[in-house]
């Protein structure tokens, strides 16, 4: 299978994997404390788990940040389309819109905070009929630091770090979870 699109797993430390951990992930060896990525193996074909993550009316099932998601135009998972989504973490509310970079079935879903400030994805490699990889990626980009920088003046820094932490942490929970829902648990 060749790479996706903007995919690149040595940016993401996804090349310097760690082994598998007792429950399942694949944590990868920081490399840039503004991308990270970790994977499972889920027993769900590559288009069923595109189907799922592509549905983000259920990504509260899954994100302990993000509790609810919709669909700005109503168009659903194309290169383009807008999302907002509902965040709640360390005692603050906010929402977020999203555009989506890639969606191509069965394989990659992937979509940028504010256009261009964060990029979050799923990477989906089959690894038979009913199993595959998942692999959930974020960068911090520097637009996005930047923009923090902005907004939240002389406390920017520990605001980036809060975000880096919660991405650090919200990413094997957020895998974990697709992964029971995926089979059915």
């Amino acid at each position: 299978m060749s790479a996706p699109h903007n995919y690149d797993p040595s940016a993401s430390g996804r090349a310097d994997a760690l082994p598998a951990q007792p429950d399942g992930l694949e944590r990868s060896v920081p490399v840039d404390p503004y991308r990270h990525a970790e994977s499972v193996v889920i027993d769900a074909s590559a288009e069923a788990l595109y189907d799922l993550v592509t549905d983000i009316a259920r990504t509260g099932e899954w994100s302990p940040v993000c509790t609810t998601c919709r669909w700005r135009d109503g168009t659903g998972p194309r290169v383009g389309a807008w999302f907002v989504g509902r965040n709640e973490a360390d005692g603050r509310v906010w929402e977020t819109e999203s555009q989506v970079v890639v969606a191509e079935p069965g394989r990659e879903f992937a979509w940028l905070v504010g256009g261009r400030y964060v990029r979050w994805g799923y990477l989906i490699e089959a690894q038979g009929p009913h199993r595959s990889r998942l692999t959930e990626s974020w960068e911090f980009r520097p637009a996005g630091r930047e923009m923090f920088r902005e907004k939240y003046g002389q406390d920017a820094d520990e605001r980036i770090e809060l975000r880096r932490r919660q991405a650090l942490s919200g990413i094997p929970a957020t895998l974990a979870a697709i992964k029971r829902v995926a089979e059915g648990g």
